[in-house]
């Protein structure tokens, strides 16, 4: 074993024993449910900021995005940075006070719970059904958190691909379960710091080893469409073709997401003082916009090494590796540039284990506390509940672990999917549920429903038709649960006074 390999393994394993020192110590104040699904309503500004983002920002911030631009240029990613980055914006702008409000109106510490809340499901058959949404779509959104650990080791150490995934699965099992969301939290705002950090180090070297900006931009251009926006380069024909406008509808329509990511929206509703919202905007819309601008630019760098023949030229679901290539390349240079590597190397999991936290945390409530006690009417103590809580926590990274055994699985597929069944199935509810009166509970069972069932369909049987049914499954499947929220509300009775009563106590505005 090299001297760079052992200062890589001696930073990494010190940053992975920090996270699990995080989530013991967080354990001590976490008694009851609401405390591990919602820590208390205690987040400050600046951690809720950090953490959504964190745990928004998977592995595809750091594999599948610079992957993406090392293999066809900046169009595809360009435009989905745009619809991210706007969605971004939006959610903070338009969801995060009214959730906040509503949420706390109703007594609700979950997304599925305040869905049934808002709609005075007593069945809970909202909550039910949220939770089935919950539990298929973020098992393979789990997946691809940890299929991006196993990648990360194995493609550096040459170690097993499923024995890297065990290992990074039982440390995120480890802080979370014991922790819960203020360990999810809190380790979510110290990952994105370090994800900051590996970012700029590898552009930063990338670039002067690629022999300056000047080399850089020269390379890329050299490759037809690779720099344009209106094209995209295709590396098996060595051409471009058109980037066509339903291209940049199916990208741009990324954005939608963020109205139905459960992790994402949650911490909006656990934010100490709605008031600090705006700060929190501010924060993590400047964050993520830069972040995800600065890892396109190192893919296009890292596109530039493999010109140079400094780095090989890698093909389909190895370019999800460029950054992770680079620092090994970096931990050649010496001591300190090794352990420089590890901390880059620990920003990608970081990138990865803030976002699996947060996904196993979703799902643990979703059965928990909306399937075993709500939907199902167990009677659970506050200890038989944190135990089912935790247990769900193992049984979920279980069933990721097995779906990403295949390592050459892409990430960017992988999240795509599950963004899409959130998006589509939570999206429409929450802003119907938030900014429509009239939206009634038979409409959000249907909106709920066919958003999630829609995804399914256009993935598996309208998209492979191609041409204008190409489009990213997200966006029919969002209009299609949004047109069915109105159509079934508006057939069916309106809400009763205490319902429109609530509705109108969340809308009441704050100066943000």
């Amino acid at each position: 074993m090299t001297q760079a390999t052992i200062c890589i393994l001696i930073t990494i394993f010190l940053y992975l024993l920090g996270m699990l020192a995080i989530g013991f110590h967080c354990a001590k104040k976490t008694s009851s449910t609401s405390d591990f699904f919602l820590g208390g309503r205690k987040l400050g500004p600046f951690v809720t900021a950090m953490s959504a983002e964190a745990s928004d920002m998977s592995s595809y911030l750091v594999m599948g995005l610079p992957g993406l631009a090392y293999l066809s240029g900046v169009a595809d990613v360009g435009w989905t940075i745009i619809g991210l980055a706007a969605g971004t914006y939006l959610a903070w702008l338009l969801v995060a006070r009214r959730i906040r409000r509503y949420s706390q109106i109703t007594g609700s510490i979950t997304l599925p719970q305040f869905f049934s809340n808002r709609f005075h499901d007593k069945r809970s058959i909202l909550a039910a059904i949220a939770a089935v949404v919950i539990i298929v779509f973020f098992v393979p959104y789990t997946a691809a958190g940890f299929a991006g650990c196993g990648k990360l080791f194995s493609s550096l150490f040459g170690m097993d691909y499923m024995t890297a995934m065990v290992i990074s699965a039982l440390v995120i099992v480890g802080y979370t379960a014991t922790g819960g969301f203020l360990a999810a939290s809190i380790t979510d705002l110290i990952q994105s710091i370090i994800m900051t950090v590996a970012i700029m180090t590898v552009l930063i070297f990338a670039t002067v080893q690629a022999g300056g900006i000047g080399a850089v931009l020269d390379n890329a251009k050299s490759l037809p469409g690779y720099l344009s926006l209106g094209s995209t380069y295709l590396e098996e024909t060595g051409t471009s073709e058109p980037y066509t406008l339903l291209h940049i509808i199916t990208t741009v329509s990324w954005g939608l997401g963020y109205f139905g990511m459960p992790h994402f929206l949650l911490r909006f509703m656990a934010i100490e003082d709605e008031k600090k919202l705006k700060l929190s905007r501010r924060v993590a819309s400047v964050w993520v916009s830069i972040s995800m601008a600065l890892v396109v630019v190192i893919g296009i760098a890292g596109r530039a090494l493999s010109g140079k023949g400094i780095l090989d030229t890698l093909h389909g679901a190895d370019t999800e590796t460029i950054i992770v290539r680079i620092s090994d390349l970096l931990s050649g240079y010496g001591i300190i540039p090794a352990l420089l590597a590890g901390l880059i190397l620990s920003g990608i999991l970081a990138s990865t284990m803030s976002t699996a936290d947060s996904q196993l945390l979703a799902a643990s409530s979703s059965v928990s506390q909306n399937l075993l006690q709500e939907a199902f009417h167990l009677k659970l103590s506050q200890k038989a509940s944190m135990i089912a809580a935790r247990t769900t926590v193992i049984v979920i990274a279980v069933l990721g672990l097995f779906l990403a055994k295949n390592p050459d699985s892409s990430v960017f597929g992988i999240v795509s999917f599950a963004w899409a069944g959130f998006g589509a199935a939570f999206g429409p509810v929450v802003m119907c549920a938030l900014f429509w009166k009239r939206a009634t509970f038979p409409g959000a069972v249907a909106g709920m429903i066919s958003g999630g069932v829609m995804v399914f369909v256009w993935k598996y049987l309208i998209r492979p038709m191609g041409g204008v049914w190409g489009i990213y499954e997200l966006l029919p499947a969002f209009l299609v649960g949004t047109l069915m929220i109105v159509v079934v509300s508006l057939l069916t009775k309106k809400p009763s006074a205490e319902i429109e009563a609530e509705f109108e106590l969340a809308k009441k505005k704050t100066d943000l």
